[in-house]
């Protein structure tokens, strides 16, 4: 098949004999791209200029419209075996308003009516993959990247990649051999990424190397520096950024564990090389050739394996000046230097040969060939003109030895090919005599991915010819497990030790929602079995998960939401509610539903309710939607609020953790992003059925009693409602601390409200290890923003027979001790393998969340209140003197207060009655006291306040 210049005409030509004649047909598009079943060599699918999808069966000659609007490069012929048709196209096409969905169907029967589509609602563009067992797509969020797999056209999961990692960029590096090769590049990343490593179904990923160098190719495309090594299971080569250096870095178990590379003894002159591990070693280019017919800076072959041939360099760090060409004929144990400048090199006859051209850069008459495994390299004359080589191509097949070069003489001539056939440099057949054996191993470690492989390897320097019925593998045999053989599981780290413990994020006790009385789970001993590897027996009873019997557990974590996340609804449209359990036993569990609107239902078990629970609102307006789940062991509770007009954006609500009781607290809800628009904002505040409504994105509430409260925030903004919910411990007093830390926690801040509730419950756990205190007593607020800063609230015993003398000195005792801990730097935790945090106490003029004093009776603390307030007005009033007139007044006011405060002090009552802040921010109370002022002629200078400008004015 052959495309005519689509800027002459649109036409396919089409040969059946070998190029000996051709007929054209003509087309009503332009193909800008084409793909071929992967079985049916007729069948094809071609992309126009205009984002139309066809088929042909028939070898180009019809085409029939598969699909409009389809997204560039998006469209995949079936997988055998794992679709039911084989002329199925999955493809990412655009809807008329501008939406991206996943859409499937027959290449030749794609109406409207055979359409399915897999994943149900809409994908970000390009983001659709379908490779091998799996299926790939990422749905559009206004903040952060959710992906979805799908194995073996199982329904879409979401992928779990470790909690924090918070991806900006997501590629598939690779998917044999039954796992998922992803990297990742994270919120902190900028021209590294991640290397992730997921289990058989591409749900867990584990971190298998941080940090792995990208170069940017000639198309601006970033390509990682990872390469997996032909013929080897399970071995990997990638370069790696660390601090400032790149270093290079070999894998024998898929990332499990990773080393230097070994420089070679001597140079190309036989010249001992003097470097020593690991402050000197060999270190690669991994860069792919992006011109198919060259070898690119590192090659190998599966028909030969062990053999790397690789462009690099011997030092402290990878470098581009002064590299030379390396290879390793051990699966890269050790090293020899074969060139000192950069070539291509090509396999022939399945390693028993290797042929090596300069650089294309350079016109060369030359090439090299070693029949020793890169030992000894004779020249051979191919050109009698000096030729810049563009390519080699090696003809497949056993029984083929014929190399094609092409290439150019000068910039202006036409391409010349050049034919070389190098069977005759092979005088016979191999027999048994000319084979060796050889153990793959990993420095001398026979057990590689769990078994032990001889290969079969013609002996260096034997001119004979390999045959067809050629076998490399001789044998292979299963080795006993160890612990090198198994990796983390999902959600735990390696420490120090090499032990794999859960990360700070992760909770290992939490048992599936699915799981119910009656019914087994697997519980993660913290170890997976590295995924293709082979071993048997040995460790892995004691590192394979656990069967264990599902706990009947009361409901905890209830959760309501819409199916479709929305806190919003069209009236009389259908609204899918979705109850979740976190714990409990879920076939044993009531739940009841209270739409808010007068109507209930009520299901006997949570998975009549996995389908979403659908109810029809027949008026518009704000409903208080309930939830409850209930068992024997006890029962949740949870509210949701819905309006039934508009979509959803984000709202974070910030409230302080601990407030005083009958003291009134400043509560404000964060819109992200900012509106300029008219915002409307509904708080539930405490126990109340009714929000209050207002125009204002904080609100001044004081909490009638002690206890745990929730405040609830939505925020209407044109046609989006956001909500947040806040708990607020609410005591008669307390004590806190503000905390520092070491600045290597805020290298891993993400500044995000989960990341701060984690590692929140890890500092009160480092706190209790050095400290007899009660758990439910000690709260710990970790502030937005950087650097990172927290506060320890102290609360005191609920106890009736504790007095509150007796709590306020107990919160003094256990406060001393905590400041000497912290003092002695004896709080501390670990963030992440090898970054351990040191908890400080701060002074720092970093705001509260609230009082922090303990005893808020203190007549000496008032008074120092009032001296400081009474000094600020003085200077407002040296500095502003009469412009301002109601600072004057305020400075009056003030020392009033000023004299009742210390004439109350000791009588319990000692709040001041107005505070600067109040006066200043207070139009009403302003011109009240104003008005007052005037009628007893006190501290005016206006003979109006309503007709002077500097009076009105404030």
């Amino acid at each position: 098949m052959v495309l005519t210049d689509p800027e002459f005409e649109s036409s396919v030509l089409v040969s059946s004999d070998e190029g000996a004649s051709f007929q054209k047909y003509r087309l009503s598009f332009y193909i800008l791209s084409l793909l071929f079943h992967p079985t049916q060599e007729d069948w094809a699918l071609a992309y126009s200029h205009d984002q139309k999808l066809y088929s042909s069966m028939d070898f180009g000659r019809k085409w029939q419209l598969v699909h409009e609007h389809v997204t560039p490069s998006r469209f995949y012929w079936s997988v055998s075996g794992l679709d039911k048709e084989l002329d199925l196209v999955h493809m990412e096409a655009h809807t008329p308003d501008g939406n991206v969905q996943y859409v499937t169907c027959r290449a030749q029967m794609c109406t409207e009516s055979n359409r399915n589509y897999p994943f149900p609602g809409y994908v970000d563009i390009s983001s659709l993959v379908v490779q091998d067992d799996y299926m790939f797509i990422q749905v559009p969020t206004s903040g952060r990247a959710k992906y979805y797999v799908s194995y073996k056209r199982d329904p879409f999961i979401q992928i779990k990649l470790p909690k924090y990692s918070l991806p900006k960029d997501l590629h598939i590096v690779s998917t044999d051999e039954k796992q998922v090769f992803a990297a990742v590049q994270e919120w902190n990343q900028n021209d590294t990424y991640n290397l992730y490593l997921s289990d058989t179904r591409g749900i867990y990923f584990t971190l298998a190397m941080e940090n792995v160098k990208t170069t940017r190719g000639i198309g601006g495309n970033q390509m990682l520096d990872l390469y997996e090594v032909a013929g080897v299971t399970g071995m990997l080569i990638a370069n790696r950024r660390h601090d400032s250096q790149v270093k290079t870095y070999i894998t024998y178990n898929k990332g499990r564990e990773w080393r230097l590379l070994q420089a070679p003894s001597t140079d190309i002159d036989g010249n001992d090389i003097h470097c020593i591990l690991p402050f000197c070693s060999l270190h690669l280019q991994l860069q792919t050739s992006e011109n198919p017919y060259l070898s690119g800076t590192i090659s190998t072959k599966s028909s030969a394996p062990g053999i790397i041939v690789a462009t690099g360099n011997i030092g402290a760090e990878l470098s581009y000046n002064s590299v030379g060409m390396f290879i390793s004929s051990d699966a890269g144990n050790s090293w020899r230097q074969i060139f000192e400048e950069e070539h291509n090199v090509w396999f022939l006859d399945k390693g028993g040969a290797l042929v090596a051209v300069k650089q294309p850069s350079v016109p060369t008459r030359y090439l090299w060939i070693s029949f020793d495994e890169g030992r000894q390299w004779t020249r051979h004359s191919f050109s009698m003109v000096p030729l810049f080589v563009d390519g080699v191509l090696v003809e497949a097949g056993a029984e083929n030895q014929i190399m094609t070069f092409f290439g150019h003489f000068s910039h202006r001539s036409e391409w010349q090919l050049i034919k070389i056939d190098y069977k005759s440099v092979f005088s016979r057949r191999c027999t048994e005599e000319d084979y060796q054996t050889w153990h793959l191993n990993n420095q001398g470690e026979p057990c590689v991915m769990g078994q032990k492989q001889i290969y079969m390897k013609r002996r260096p320097g034997n001119y004979c010819m390999l045959g067809r019925d050629y076998s490399r593998v001789l044998s292979t045999e299963s080795c006993i497990c160890r612990a090198h053989d198994f990796e983390c599981d999902y959600g735990y780290e390696r420490r120090g030790d090499g032990n794999c413990r859960p990360a700070f994020w992760f909770n290992p006790y939490t048992v599936s929602k699915s799981c119910s009385q009656g019914q087994n789970y697997f519980n993660s001993t913290g170890y997976r079995k590295v995924v293709s590897n082979n071993c048997t027996k040995g460790v892995k009873e004691m590192y394979t998960a656990r069967k264990q019997q599902c706990p009947n557990r009361p409901p905890k974590g209830l959760a309501l939401t819409t199916k479709d996340d929305k806190l919003t609804a069209h009236l009389g449209t259908n609204v899918s509610f979705l109850v979740h359990l976190d714990e409990g036993d879920s076939m044993r569990t009531n739940i009841q539903l209270d739409f808010g609107d007068g109507t209930a239902v009520s299901y006997s078990n949570l998975s009549w309710t996995e389908e979403g629970i659908r109810h029809v609102y027949k008026a518009a307006g704000i409903f208080r939607v309930t939830a409850l789940a209930e068992n024997t062991l006890g029962y949740d509770a949870t509210t949701l609020y819905l309006h039934v007009t508009c979509p959803v954006e984000h709202v974070q609500l910030l409230a302080p953790y601990v407030a005083i009781r009958h003291k009134e607290v400043n509560i404000t809800a964060v819109v992200w992003p900012g509106h300029s628009r008219t915002v409307t904002y509904f708080w539930w505040l405490g126990n109340h059925t009714e929000p209050v409504i207002t125009l204002e994105g904080s609100i001044s509430y004081t909490f009638p009693s002690e206890g745990m409260h929730t405040v609830t925030v939505q925020v209407s903004s044109s046609n989006a409602i956001l909500q947040d919910t806040r708990i607020v411990a609410v005591q008669e007093f307390f004590k806190s601390l503000l905390l520092s830390f070491s600045p290597n926690l805020d290298e891993f801040n993400p500044d995000i409200p989960e990341w701060r509730h984690d590692v929140g419950r890890v500092i009160k756990k480092a706190i209790l290890q050095v400290l007899d205190f009660p758990e439910e007593q000690l709260l710990v607020a970790v502030f937005p923003g950087i650097p990172t800063a927290a506060e320890l609230f102290l609360l005191p015993n609920r106890n009736q027979s504790h007095s509150k003398k007796n709590n306020e000195e107990e919160l003094e005792r256990v406060s001393k001790i905590i400041v000497s801990a912290l003092n002695q730097n004896l709080v501390e935790f670990e963030l992440k393998p090898a970054v351990r945090v040191i908890v400080y106490i701060t002074q720092l003029t970093l705001a509260p969340l609230v009082d922090s004093s303990p005893r808020h009776s203190s007549s000496a603390m008032l008074m120092l209140l009032s001296v400081v307030l009474l000094g600020l007005a003085v200077f407002l009033i040296y500095k502003f003197k009469r412009k301002i007139p109601w600072i004057n007044i305020y400075a009056e006011v003030n020392q009033e207060k000023e004299q009742e405060v210390i004439g109350s002090a000791g009588q319990g009552d000692s709040t001041p009655k107005i505070t600067l802040s109040e006066f200043s921010t207070s139009k009403e109370l302003m011109e009240k006291e104003l008005d007052a002022r005037i009628k007893r002629g006190v501290g005016n200078s206006c003979e109006s306040t309503r007709e002077i400008p500097n009076c009105t004015s404030v």
